[in-house]
């Protein structure tokens, strides 16, 4: 392991399902890719993973393999035909849907065997505030929200907000407003939510993005491709490309605080 390699780790995630997460993460690391980083992909959303179906990857190994002790991370993980590497999550398996904070921090851990060498760790959520959410969100050094103009989606964007900064003390989180007629009605949508956090949680969250609605991102899913292979000159492409520039000009996340951290020891080298 080249231990000048700072892994940068990013959380993907949502108060509610159904809001293009899975869609957020995967064309963000596709589009990483593309400008030449190294990215791994961790389907985190364990008990109805399905990154590998968005990006068309077929996965005989995942994640349960490597609870039960059968196989190590290492050995579960593939690479797309995009180019990502994928550690897969399951799907349908109960008991990893109700993963523990322990079982959790046991995973993230784990992390640091792994030997590649990686620019980006994109970590796919699942949706909510479960134990081993607020777990791997912890683990992470950027928290991405992903938010569509709906009631209920902008509530239970603010409920996992508020629970990440005052229950967690976490900070760094930016919001993706995602389906989103234009990005003016992106940026309207993110400051409806930041003039919320400011007022009632004294928090102002960041502005990463818009992704448009794009009727070819639904029919990227329908034949098993992310859009941004699919439809490379689509507006929704073009929003994810945009996105991956923002990411890849961020500067170094802030300096390890100590804290369970995914890649912790490469971490620790990095900083000594």
């Amino acid at each position: 392991m080249n231990v000048s390699t700072r892994t940068e780790v990013i959380g993907v995630a949502s108060g509610k399902g159904g809001v293009g997460k899975t869609t957020v993460a995967v064309n963000l690391a596709i589009a990483l890719v593309q400008m030449g980083r190294r990215v791994m992909l961790f389907d985190a959303d364990l008990g109805l993973a399905n990154s590998q179906i968005a990006l068309g990857c077929r996965c005989p190994l995942n994640l349960s393999h490597f609870m039960s002790g059968q196989k190590t991370l290492q050995e579960i993980i593939v690479t797309s035909r995009q180019g990502v590497k994928l550690i897969p999550g399951a799907s349908g398996v109960s008991e990893l849907a109700a993963l523990s904070r322990v079982q959790a921090s046991r995973v993230v851990q784990s992390f640091s065997a792994l030997e590649d060498d990686i620019d980006y760790l994109v970590v796919d959520m699942a949706a909510g505030i479960s134990p081993s959410v607020l777990a791997f969100m912890g683990a992470c050094q950027r928290r991405f929200i992903v938010v569509r103009d709906d009631p209920s989606s902008i509530a239970d964007a603010y409920g996992m907000i508020k629970v990440l900064i005052q229950e967690q003390n976490l900070n760094e989180i930016y919001i993706i407003p995602n389906a989103v007629k234009n990005q003016a009605g992106g940026q309207n949508l993110f400051r409806r939510i930041n003039q919320v956090c400011a007022q009632f949680l004294n928090y102002t969250t960041k502005y990463l993005g818009s992704i448009e609605n794009d009727d070819q991102i639904l029919a990227s899913h329908r034949k098993f491709q992310p859009v941004i292979e699919f439809a490379p000159e689509s507006a929704g492409s073009r929003d994810f490309k945009r996105l991956a520039k923002t990411v890849a000009q961020m500067p170094p996340a802030g300096d390890f605080a100590g804290g369970m951290q995914f890649f912790v020891e490469r971490l620790v080298r990095y900083q000594a």
